[in-house]
């Protein structure tokens, strides 16, 4: 433990602390004075108790408001925590709809050139068909008109 001479109130004071807290702790006693002394001014000399008294509540109201902050700041980093997860889920979600639109469109396009691919060996038999039956056609009317 260590020790820490104070000056609060023009009186001297020896506290104990942790090691390495003694800068923390002057410091403390340092801003309390001040609160201290403020009052002091403003109210005039209505004993140390009493200010003492004051300065205590002063101090745990400023404690009390920030406590009711940070708590503030933890309900709203929570919400906003919360709408993360939404959006995330939101976000999988919006891509895993866009995969499988994908593979829809990719299943359509595979089945619109098989459909191309027959259509095509439909055309080209089609028209080996008509060109046979046309040089049928030729041949017998070259043979007819022999006659």
């Amino acid at each position: 433990m260590a020790n820490v001479n104070i000056n609060f109130n023009g009186k001297e004071y020896l506290l104990s602390c942790e090691d390495g807290q003694e800068e923390h702790l002057e410091q403390l006693s340092v801003d309390l004075n001040k609160k201290f002394n403020n009052l002091k001014f403003e109210l005039g000399n209505i004993g140390e108790n009493k200010l003492l008294l004051i300065s205590s509540i002063k101090v745990m109201d400023e404690y009390f408001e920030t406590k009711k902050k940070v708590e503030q700041q933890i309900n709203e980093l929570q919400a906003i925590k919360e709408r993360f997860k939404e959006l995330k889920s939101l976000v999988y979600q919006y891509k895993e709809n866009k995969e499988n639109e994908i593979n829809n469109l990719s299943s359509t396009q595979e089945e619109l050139i098989r459909n191309i691919e027959n259509h095509k060996i439909n055309y080209e038999n089609l028209i080996d068909k008509v060109t046979v039956e046309i040089e049928d056609f030729v041949n017998k009317n070259n043979s007819n008109s022999a006659i």
